[in-house]
């Protein structure tokens, strides 16, 4: 048996995230609210959640500082997460999501995160190349805090590149436009994929060919676009399919991409074929959405909504539209 995680997961702008409701979301008023729930948050470690929820053996790698800082630590390792955290000098942000009871709305104020010096971007870096040597998966999530360049997930794409891992990238912002390497698989949104081609994608043959484009750009060798209430699309340099969301109630969408590509990197770190791995994340998405704020998903609805995905469909391109 492998004594070491085949997953591990880099948060390089960890959260300590609120949620609470109140009966309505008003301008000027005070807004009596109900109890707080307080979640580890941050992608990466929104992430690890899910693979340890699953069953897959993973380390969360991520800095931390100040009271919020110990907090999500120890929020992290109750879970049963082996960690790395990196000190430094700021304090973790703190996000918050307030529900709004009276409409079923979901409000998110998203604070930017400390500054980052370059030794504790270093620091980050010296853990993930330890850690990476005996991982088979790298998934580097979530967004640059201050002070760290937009580039720096080049870094960690050489990282992987030097030990042999694959590298599993949901990022956004100058993080994803500025990642020029390989990496093996590649999960933006639609916006965010809109943002890193720099064109407007007005229907799914606009953005199968913009994720194609970045495979054909040798910047990805797989990308899942997440399409939110209508499913993900997958690309590879042959395929283009459109897999449905699984029927649930809706719920907090909180998190749900993040489950998405937990699922889909313990699919593929038990040798499961692309499109088995692809359906284990949209059933986890699907799972996110039955959970309070940002708590992860549990392993009997994961595994009762994979029953319930549907076959892909495949996602006609420019050239051969009727």
């Amino acid at each position: 048996m492998r004594a070491e995680p085949t997953i591990v997961t880099l948060t390089m702008n960890p959260a300590l995230d609120v949620t609470t409701d109140t009966e309505r979301v008003l301008p000027t008023d005070k807004l009596r609210c109900g109890p707080a729930r307080y979640d580890a948050g941050g992608g990466g470690i929104n992430v690890a959640r899910t693979v340890r929820v699953l069953g897959a053996p993973v380390c969360a790698i991520f800095p931390a500082g100040g009271a919020a800082g110990d907090i999500v630590t120890d929020l992290v390792s109750s879970a049963g997460i082996p960690i790395r955290r990196i000190d430094i000098a700021g304090d973790t942000r703190e996000s918050l999501t307030v529900n709004e009871r009276s409409t079923g709305r979901q409000y998110r104020f998203v604070l930017p995160g400390p500054t980052l010096d370059p030794d504790e971007q270093a620091a980050c870096l010296a853990e993930l190349a330890a850690a990476a040597v005996s991982a088979d998966y790298v998934v580097a999530s979530g967004s640059l805090p201050p002070g760290v360049p937009g580039n720096f997930y080049e870094s960690v794409a050489e990282i992987c590149r030097a030990t042999g891992t694959r590298l599993v990238l949901d990022t956004s912002g100058a993080g994803l436009q500025n990642i020029s390497s390989r990496v093996h698989l590649l999960k933006p949104s639609v916006r965010e994929l809109r943002e890193c081609v720099g064109r407007v994608l007005a229907d799914e043959a606009d953005q199968l060919a913009a994720a194609r484009e970045l495979i054909e750009t040798g910047r990805a060798e797989i990308v899942v676009v997440s399409l939110g209430a209508r499913g993900a699309l997958l690309v590879t340099t042959d395929t283009g399919l459109r897999y449905a969301p699984v029927d649930v109630p809706f719920g907090s969408g909180v998190g749900a991409g993040d489950a998405m590509v937990a699922a889909i990197t313990v699919g593929l770190s038990r040798g499961w074929s692309l499109d088995g791995a692809v359906r284990l994340g949209i059933a986890a998405g699907g799972a996110m959405l039955l959970t309070p704020g940002t708590a992860p998903c549990t392993r009997p609805d994961v595994e009762r909504l994979f029953e319930l995905v549907d076959d892909p469909v495949e996602v006609a391109t420019a050239t051969n539209v009727p």
